[in-house]
Parts: C-alpha cells; structure tokens; sequence
C-alpha cells in the first residue's frame, strides 16, 4: 500500500488537519499552505477539509493556537524568571515554526490554548504586584522585543554563529578595498563576527535580561505615575463652554 493510499483511508479530523497544515506550513511558509495542498497531503478534494475547518482564517486561528501551546506558560512566584522562562519559550516555538510571526497575536478568534497562555502571562504579572497599567507596559514592552527578535533571525542570512563569519566575510569581500578606511567600526564588526560569530541564543538572552531588569528598576516609578494620573479628575471637553453660555 502506497503512502497515498494509506492517507486517503486516513479519517479526518480537526485535530490531524490542523497538526498536518502546520507541517506543511514549517516545510513551505505560509504562502505556500493552501486549502488544495494541504488536501493533496492527505489524498483528498479541497472541499473535504471543510468538514473540519470552516475556511483559511478558522485554519490559521487553529494553527496559531498549537504554536501557542508549544509555549511555556508562566507561573510562580518571580515574575522575572517565569516571564524569562515564558520568552526564550515563545522565541523557541517561532524559530520552530518561522511562519506563525506576524500571526501570533492577530487572531480575532483566539483558541483555548491561545487565551489560557495570555490569561497566564497577565495573571503573573499581577500576582506580583504589578498594576493593571504596568503590566501592560511590561506585556507590550516583552513581545515587542520577542516578536521583533524573530522577524531579525527569520530574514538574516545565516542559521548559525559559524555561518554568521562567513556572511560577514562574504560582505567585506564584495566591498572596495578602501572601505575599511571608511567604515573602520563596521571593519571591527566583520572581523569580530569572523571570530566568534553571531549567536542568535546568546543574544536573545541577553537583551531579554536587560529588558527584565529595567522593567524591574521601572515599575516603581510606573506606579507612581498611573497613581497620580488616575487621582487628576478629567475634564470634560466643552461643560465649562456650556456653564458659560447658561449664565
């Protein structure tokens, strides 16, 4: 029996078309994930996967949701080493499956796995103190860096720290020999590179401490400034206009 065959008496379900389009969305980018190939891994027509999913967004929300649950959910008590933990986690997860960048938090039908881990990370966040505000700056300010980070790695031209010397040695070769009197720091940078290269990992975890340890410095002084702005009383625009008028 062929594998074709094997897959055609395979029954569909939710849970195999969904593991299965995020398979082959690993192997060929999202763009190249459509209803026809993902029924041609299975042996099907198109309209049999509409049994399962209602059309390519109801596909998507379900393959963004298992990225999400390869992502560790943060819990205890220090927030710095559950979000540090939950952050190398979601960068781990993106570098395994590059397409879902962009994708992770624009879902308008969120699935379980989805809601319970942004229902985590804000939970942990609270649980520690932070206030409502802070903990959206601390959020917001944490999956800008991760998110951004993986949008770098994915379109750099290189996997490893290894191949990281050879681009940069590939650059510098490309270029005229007076460059290096020109652009003596970008020299610097090729020449460390060539060295010790360009550790996505290492970087990853030490801009991720940075950014953990001024939240941390920082948070006093958010609350201080949320408790202020909330204890002004907002005016009200034109109530003095129409005072005036009255009298």
């Amino acid at each position: 029996m062929t594998q074709q065959e094997t897959q055609r008496r395979t029954r569909l379900n939710r849970d195999l078309v969904l593991s299965t389009a995020v398979a082959l969305a690993d192997r060929t980018g999202f763009e190249g994930l459509t209803m026809r190939t993902l029924a041609q891994e299975f042996g099907v027509v198109p309209m049999a996967l509409y049994k399962h999913v209602a059309n390519k967004e109801d596909l998507l929300d379900g393959m963004v949701d298992i990225v999400f649950s390869e992502v560790a959910v943060p819990s205890g008590p220090d927030w710095k080493t559950a979000m540090r933990e939950r952050s190398i986690s979601m960068r781990q997860a993106l570098v395994r499956h590059r397409w879902a960048v962009g994708f992770m938090e624009s879902r308008m039908r969120p699935g379980p796995a989805n809601l319970r881990h942004h229902n985590a990370v804000m939970a942990c966040l609270r649980q520690a103190g932070f206030s409502f505000r802070t903990t959206v700056h601390a959020y917001s300010t944490l999956d800008s860096y991760t998110y951004g980070f993986l949008l770098q790695e994915k379109t750099l031209p290189f996997d490893t720290a290894e191949e990281s010397g050879e681009v940069a040695a590939q650059k510098l070769a490309m270029q005229p020999a007076e460059m290096a009197a020109q652009f003596p720091y970008l020299i610097e940078v090729v020449m460390e590179l060539g060295m010790s290269g360009y550790d996505y990992d290492v970087e990853f975890r030490v801009g991720l401490d940075l950014i953990l340890d001024g939240i941390e410095k920082l948070r006093p002084d958010w609350v201080d400034a949320a408790s202020v702005s909330a204890s002004v009383p907002e005016s009200v625009p034109g109530v003095g206009d129409v005072a005036t008028t009255a009298d």
